[in-house]
């Protein structure tokens, strides 16, 4: 094979022979790890952050990792690390919901770090435990209306509704009274064979720190985070698994308490930079939220009128 032209086509062609052994081995070396994740029996314990004031966003954020994570073989529990004041009505309904039905399917456990307070512990009471620990603060359990405080006057209206954002004034009071009543109602269902306090006691809108929250009945058991990841593993009957780590919603604005900080305490909610400001729109906001928005009339709360 003295033709310098049939010498380059050996070469060729052991080097495309060399290449063709080599993606072989890989694919030998790779195909029995794929089998092995795909078939593997690894098992996961989820841990989902709740810290961040519920609005629209953040709760649609949470509900569909929890739905995801509900219809996952491989996660066998999930516990929700809370640390939050609450935030819209309409959207702690539906993080309660969620939770609901992921704890239908599998163990769910709370970790309550700062507060899981009024819309956030609305998100918490169908887990299986909560946990706190001796500062956090639990319950707030009611409703708040609130308006813009420069609302419009009848005079600047085109008929008596518009003076109510949209309802009669029976309707709005009926509306807040409906969801303190589905609020207090959650309460006594998911924790009545727990509770220390009765249901009117529970609809006052008190909160509770730390080993008086555990003696109501609000929280079941002092300990931290580790130890809510180990009794969602104990309820699923797993002993081997691994922990991952869920962050499903950014802030979209904060919210700082200022003033009292005693459980029951009269604390202040700072709205600026909230996502319930009243921003183009004249309107009534429905609120689960431990404090009182600044800025804001507050018209209505979960004691003011009705009963539990």
């Amino acid at each position: 094979m003295n033709n310098p032209i049939d010498r380059r086509v050996a070469t060729a062609l052991q080097s495309y022979t060399v290449l063709a052994v080599i993606a072989i081995l890989i694919g030998a070396a790779v195909v029995p790890y794929a089998a092995s994740v795909a078939e593997g029996d690894e098992q996961y314990v989820a841990v989902v952050n709740i810290d961040e004031t519920i609005s629209s966003s953040s709760s649609q954020d949470t509900v569909q990792k929890l739905r995801e994570l509900r219809s996952n073989e491989s996660v066998e529990a999930v516990v929700l690390r809370i640390s939050s004041p609450g935030g819209s009505a309409a959207s702690s309904e539906s993080m309660y919901l969620a939770v609901k039905r992921l704890s239908a399917e599998k163990p769910v456990y709370t970790s309550v770090d700062q507060y899981a307070a009024s819309g956030a512990y609305y998100t918490a009471v169908p887990s299986d435990r909560i946990y706190v620990t001796p500062a956090s603060l639990v319950g707030h359990v009611g409703v708040i209306g609130t308006a813009p405080s420069d609302g419009l006057s009848p005079a600047a209206t085109t008929g008596p509704d518009k003076a109510h954002r949209g309802m009669t004034r029976d309707q709005y009071y009926a509306s807040l009274e409906s969801m303190k009543r589905a609020f207090v109602g959650a309460v006594m269902t998911e924790r009545g064979d727990r509770l220390n306090v009765s249901r009117e006691t529970v609809a006052e809108a008190s909160a509770y720190q730390g080993g008086r929250a555990v003696q109501t009945g609000y929280a079941d058991e002092v300990g931290g985070l580790e130890a809510a990841i180990a009794g969602a593993a104990g309820a699923a009957d797993i002993s081997e698994y691994q922990v991952v780590y869920h962050n499903p919603a950014d802030p979209r604005g904060l919210l700082f308490l200022t003033g009292g900080s005693e459980a029951g305490g009269n604390a202040t909610v700072a709205a600026k930079g909230a996502p319930y400001t009243f921003q183009g729109v004249d309107t009534v906001h429905f609120l689960m939220i431990y404090g009182t928005p600044e800025n804001q009339q507050v018209v209505y709360n979960s004691t003011a009128q009705g009963g539990a």
